[in-house]
């Protein structure tokens, strides 16, 4: 019945009267408001795209080409200047345990005129993403390349020229070897492509076991139009390649030559291959199918220097 203050819901909880209650005078309307578009996935934080941008922006930068370049560690370091790298400087931490490597580091840093500089350890932990630096590390410079002009005029000033040209060689040990196989047998210079290619690296300095100070590197834009350059100069273009039909022993090395190596695994580029005098292959027995670039480039070069012994 009406007016039964006994029936379920008829009395208030609070005690209240029926009529207008107070209000919050509009401080609660920010809080009705709308709140705008969603914003991109990339930037809302609990996202899985916010999280892996987040994660590729902590990734290492990759070391641009004609870049400084520190060496850490401190076999690393004594291999670079036991090998006659040009470094620049030679930063040591405070407080670094000595031992022989260390001594010697400094020691030969000293005598060839390079700056020793002592370092706070913690300037050494923001030149590598891992710390791994051993309390010692060596600057390098960029390596000053030639313009594949000079190179070839220089090798045709002193004839007979012999130079090496790398196609698809992307391992700096490979250059490096290369490059201390072109000064065992005589060679003028190496010529590499100025992308897709191992540069002059501390790691090529090593492996040519200072010969890359002795030997000059030049670098073209386009190697395929250089080697017609060179070949419109009267220079003959051999290929090496696994697949090549001309036997090594059959090159005629009298004249000025250039040797285009090729990778293991890619060999010459197409159009690299179709613009070479002769492509030349090594013979082989047993099971072996191919040497490693740096060995078949050796062999061609041994050929060439023998022949020219005569």
């Amino acid at each position: 019945m009406a007016g039964n203050s006994k029936r379920r819901g008829a009395v208030r909880k609070d005690g209240s009267k029926k009529g207008p209650t107070v209000g919050s005078g509009g401080q609660g309307r920010r809080g009705l408001e709308g709140r705008g578009a969603t914003p991109p996935a990339h930037e809302r934080p609990y996202h899985p795209a916010a999280k892996r941008l987040k994660s590729q922006q902590r990734r290492p930068v990759k070391r641009k080409e004609d870049e400084v370049e520190t060496v850490l560690g401190r076999n690393p370091v004594l291999e670079c200047l036991r090998a006659g790298v040009p470094a620049t400087a030679l930063y040591v931490a405070l407080g670094a345990q000595a031992d022989e490597r260390l001594t010697e580091s400094v020691t030969r840093a000293a005598d060839t005129g390079i700056a020793i500089l002592e370092v706070p350890r913690t300037d050494l932990d923001r030149m590598t993403t891992n710390g791994l630096h051993q309390g010692i590390a060596l600057q390098v410079p960029p390596y000053n390349y030639l313009h594949p002009d000079e190179l070839l005029q220089a090798a045709l000033d002193t004839p007979p020229a012999l130079l090496v040209a790398l196609d698809n060689i992307s391992d700096p040990r490979n250059l490096g070897a290369i490059v201390r196989s072109v000064a065992a047998f005589g060679g003028h210079g190496v010529l590499i492509p100025q992308r897709r290619s191992a540069s002059v690296t501390a790691v090529a300095w090593r492996t040519s076991a200072g010969a890359a100070a002795r030997i000059p590197i030049a670098r073209a834009t386009n190697l395929n139009r250089t080697l017609k350059d060179w070949a419109d100069r009267g220079v003959q273009i051999v290929g090496l390649d696994a697949d090549g039909d001309t036997l090594v022993d059959d090159v005629d090395g009298a004249g000025p030559v250039v040797v285009v190596v090729g990778s293991e695994g890619k060999g010459l580029s197409r159009l690299v291959r179709q613009n070479c005098d002769a492509v030349v292959s090594i013979p082989m027995s047993g099971p072996t199918e191919s040497l490693n670039a740096s060995v078949a480039a050796g062999v061609v070069l041994a050929e060439i220097a023998r022949q020219r012994r005569r």
